[in-house]
């Protein structure tokens, strides 16, 4: 890792003013205090979680407030936040007897109820729940678990440990099914499928310290800023070490301009200048500005054509594809010119290191393959890929989504990522003693197709919240209500869980990773397996971890199934059914980790595909077009952490949860100010929204997530990775 040679550097100052006063921007010490006040009564609990634990926030992974990273502090406004979910008290179970009032409450407001903590039921029809045993919420559920056709399996992504993910999968196979899914699917499901059959691998090629030295870090559809806070601090290490910073989007994300990171001193009194290059582009035009990129580099000598003809194939079909794409028609779907593209595929083309991270932007589309396999271009004709300084990194959101597919909590893919044929499903059922369904399970979206339809009697969701990750929350809500049974694992209460259903409403309290006996481990952005120790401290009525409710379930409805003793002998088995996690059956204690692959895979240009080789793509120009007088619109996030609205306010832009950005040149077009009421409508629903002028595309739109999905189109998903399109055209009219 590269270190500057300078104290401070103040060609990197953000502003002269002390602390950024006066400044538009989040205060991070403000977040510290309120994280202070929430853990009163329990903050000495608190305080063992950050130092001990492994974050539950973003996947950049800690031990403790420690990294691997950087020899300084690692803590974020997220994990403050997050402290109160696992370390508020018990909810009085009393307050879930008539749910007609809860009903009406935000989910924020609901969290703050406290956590569940006994298992709870509700029958069709009546009011509320009512508080039962363990044996009895078992037996109930597995007794309704025994049509493996008609049941499916959903796994959040917050928190959700290797353990718990590969407990559940094995269990729900152990059912008769492998309808088990996971919040991968609609964040980076994309980037498994085309990283899979570009490089062989389907994670990032590289560490986070690559990016402390390279020539250029290229973030694609990302803001960090907003969804990993502490990889800030690495983006001010790079800059002191020369690194450029070049942000391709269809808004100029202020935090990524900007950024005062809080925990040093230099950046907390004079903040950071992040982005040194920006590309605006059309919502959902990537590809066009990719590609014209790429087609400046054939053209000018600056593709590595040693690497390219040693360590890849089929580049001369995306020389051929690239040549029939005109200027013009690169032009209109990236809504940047040739001259923007130029200058890009410049500075990459006369660079020696440059790592390429991408995240929702990229893959929530109905072409996020495509839109992967054109990045995976750049880095394969420059051989950005197995060497020091650079790599293709999809930077998670979700501190426990990486491990969720590995493990095999996939309803396309077996353990270890493996695809599901009978040759791999006969591996498994040797393994694991029972018989392994040889055909691949509902997704996520289509279990609650199968709901809507009446074709799925049971769900059993562990975490999460369908009616606010979902395009069409009211579609969402009915699926939900048609079903026979719905089983709710979660640390506290969402609003799915108040929907009334045909049959019976289950709900099982669960533990969060600090509380779970024997520790348990998850893996980060860069591939490293960490260990987080159990934190002794208070715990709430009975709640259970979720391997341990899994494996009950399964083995009451399987009696081959064997239920685990702890998070070692999980461990222990994961270690045999996913080879390359080997290691992680010795991470016992604090600091303990294992990083598979070591620092870069696919080194020297070995490739981890069939024949060793990288595989370009000659992807096509998506079709962008849209009625006249419309927009389109794409959904973002404010000041939350990925579902879970923490403020109304955005302190990074000042926008509010009901604004809508929009470019000062369609705004002055329509005669609108900022604050002037709007409605968007789309053909799925209409949004009330209010103006809020920003450096966005002309023709695009931003509206915040989860509020922007009624105006999305349920229906469209990619081919492949079957991710929703969380964008949609939009006309605006004044309210």
């Amino acid at each position: 890792m590269k270190h500057p040679k300078k104290l401070i550097d103040p060609a990197n100052w953000a502003s002269l003013k002390p602390f950024g006063i006066g400044e538009r921007k989040p205060n991070n010490y403000l977040e510290l205090w309120k994280a202070f006040k929430e853990s009163k009564g329990r903050r000495r609990y608190a305080w063992k979680i950050l130092n001990r634990g492994t974050c539950d926030g973003c996947a950049l992974g800690t031990k403790g407030m420690r990294d691997w990273t950087m020899d300084e502090i690692h803590l974020c406004n997220i994990r403050l936040r997050l402290l109160k979910l696992n370390t508020m008290p018990a909810l009085d179970p009393a307050l879930l007897a008539d749910v007609s009032a809860l009903e009406r409450r935000k989910s924020a407001e609901l969290r703050d109820l406290g956590r569940l903590p006994y298992p709870m039921l509700r029958r069709k029809g009546e009011k509320g729940f009512t508080q039962i045993g363990w044996e009895e919420a078992l037996d109930l559920a597995a007794g309704r678990l025994r049509d493996p056709d008609r049941l499916g399996v959903y796994l959040t992504s917050r928190g959700t440990p290797n353990e718990n993910y590969y407990a559940a999968q094995k269990a729900v196979r152990a059912m008769g099914t492998n309808s088990v899914d996971n919040a991968a699917r609609i964040c980076h499901s994309p980037s498994t499928v085309a990283l899979k059959e570009t490089i062989g691998a389907a994670a990032t090629t590289c560490s986070y310290t690559d990016w402390i030295g390279a020539d250029y870090v290229v973030f694609i559809g990302s803001n960090p800023a907003n969804n990993q806070p502490v990889s800030m601090k690495y983006l001010y290490h790079a800059k002191r070490a020369g690194t450029r910073i070049a942000l391709v989007n269809a808004y100029r994300e202020p935090g990524m301009d900007k950024y005062w990171v809080p925990s040093n001193v230099e950046s907390a009194v004079f903040g950071t200048k992040i982005t040194d290059h920006f590309y605006g582009v059309n919502v959902g035009g990537d590809i066009g500005f990719l590609n014209g990129v790429l087609k400046h580099m054939i053209e000018n000598g600056w593709v590595d054509e040693d690497f390219v003809a040693a360590h890849t194939s089929g580049f001369e079909d995306v020389r051929t594809a690239l040549a029939a794409q005109s200027w013009e028609d690169l032009e209109k779907v990236a809504g940047a010119s040739r001259e923007l593209m130029l200058d890009l595929a410049r500075r990459l083309g006369t660079a020696r290191s440059a790592v390429l991270v991408w995240s929702m932007g990229i893959t929530q589309h109905t072409h996020g393959e495509d839109n992967v396999r054109a990045i995976v271009n750049l880095a394969l004709a420059r051989g950005f890929v197995g060497r020091d300084n650079c790599g293709l990194m999809p930077i998670r959101g979700h501190s426990g989504v990486q491990g969720g597919a590995e493990m095999g909590a996939y309803a396309t893919g077996l353990p270890g990522g493996l695809p599901i044929t009978e040759e791999n499903a006969r591996r498994f059922s040797e393994m694991w003693g029972f018989e392994v369904p040889t055909g691949p399970g509902l997704t996520a979206t289509e279990m609650i197709d199968a709901a809507h339809a009446g074709r799925l009697d049971a769900l059993v969701s562990s975490g999460g919240n369908f009616l606010e990750v979902l395009p069409d929350p009211e579609y969402c809500r009915e699926a939900l209500s048609r079903l026979k049974l719905r089983v709710h694992i979660d640390i506290c209460l969402s609003s799915q869980m108040l929907v009334p259903a045909d049959g019976d409403v289950l709900l099982l309290p669960a533990q969060t990773r600090y509380e779970m006996a024997g520790g348990v481990t998850e893996t980060s952005t860069e591939r490293r397996v960490i260990f987080s120790p159990e934190i002794p401290g208070p715990r709430p009525g009975a709640a259970w971890p979720e391997w341990k409710i899994f494996s009950a379930l399964a083995s009451r409805v399987n009696p081959k199934f064997t239920p685990f003793s702890g998070t070692a002998e999980i461990r222990e088995e994961i270690a045999r059914a996913v080879p390359f996690y080997d290691g992680i059956q010795r991470l016992r204690k604090f600091g303990d980790n294992v990083q598979y692959g070591g620092r870069h895979l696919c080194p020297d240009g070995r490739f981890m595909t069939a024949d060793g080789l990288g595989r370009f793509s000659a992807v096509d120009l998506p079709d962008l077009t849209r009625p006249d007088g419309t927009f389109l619109v794409t959904t973002r996030r404010g000041k939350q952490f990925n579902s879970m609205v923490h403020e109304r306010r955005d302190g990074f832009n000042g926008a509010v949860r009901e604004a809508v950005l929009m470019s000062p040149v369609d705004a002055g077009r329509l005669g609108l100010a900022d604050g002037d009421p709007v409605v968007l409508t789309s053909p799925s629903g209409t949004l009330e929204c209010r103006v809020l002028r920003a450096p966005v595309t002309p023709g695009s739109l931003q509206v915040h997530w989860p509020e922007g999905e009624v105006l999305l189109d349920r229906s469209r998903r990619s081919p492949n990775a079957k991710i929703p399109d969380y964008n949609a055209a939009v006309t605006v009219t004044r309210a």
